[in-house]
């Protein structure tokens, strides 16, 4: 009878804790007022300036300890200061670490990638598919191109796309990556291609922040529209 009730007990305690856990996940999801949602969005793009710590859920905590203390005045500024050079130190060792592993993860991606059918590796290290043929006249490094495009990191995460605007993008082929000045030479008016460029053809060892991480490398999906007459 005893070992019952305890058994009652504990299944009443997991049922109550349950219950919570539910109630406290609705709160937190429940909709936002335009206000709320303008505040939340405040905190998304804040941070955007720390995505380099590459802050696990327990260190987020603190930071979110330390933004609540200096917004309600209780930590000042001048009273973290000497903490400074250690964060910088916790940078640096961080956005190093975080650059070995996608560099080792992009010359993996590379290596597969160069295997699949109809890609072609080039003497520079790029990799370049034609997807579909053009039918018109190709580009040299000086002509300036309209273009659609997607660019994505080879995780998947678009960092960017014309597509997406809505509006094709136009510049000149000199004044964009060694990556897309080749690749694109390579395309005719009318094609689409896709180009997967290692980091020393992209963005490199300093990446462009806070879209694309050091040492990325980066895959594009181009469609060659038209070669802009000066």
């Amino acid at each position: 009878m005893k070992k019952l009730n305890a058994l009652v007990t504990i299944l009443m305690a997991l049922t109550l804790s349950a219950c919570a856990d539910a109630a406290k996940k609705e709160k937190e999801e429940a909709p936002m007022t335009p206000e709320q949602k303008a505040l939340h969005s405040l905190g998304v793009l804040m941070s955007q300036n720390i995505s380099s710590f590459e802050l696990t859920p327990e260190e987020a905590e603190f930071v979110k300890r330390g933004l609540g203390d200096g917004i309600t005045g209780k930590v000042k500024p001048a009273d973290v200061q000497g903490d400074v050079p250690k964060l910088q130190e916790l940078e640096r060792g961080r956005v190093a670490k975080a650059s070995e592993k996608l560099a080792a993860g992009g010359t993996a991606y590379l290596e597969k990638a160069s295997q699949e059918a109809g890609v072609t590796k080039t003497t520079s290290g790029m990799l370049i598919k034609h997807t579909e043929q053009g039918k018109g006249p190709s580009p040299t490094a000086t002509d300036q191109v309209k273009v659609h495009y997607e660019g994505r990191l080879i995780d998947g995460k678009v960092f960017d796309s014309s597509k997406q605007r809505g509006e094709p993008a136009t510049f000149p082929l000199n004044g964009v990556i060694p990556c897309w000045t080749e690749g694109v030479q390579a395309m005719k008016v009318g094609g689409k291609a896709q180009l997967t460029c290692p980091p020393d053809l992209a963005y490199g060892p300093n990446g462009s922040p806070p879209t694309i991480p050091p040492q990325s490398t980066l895959v594009f999906d181009v469609e060659l529209l038209e070669i802009v007459k000066q």
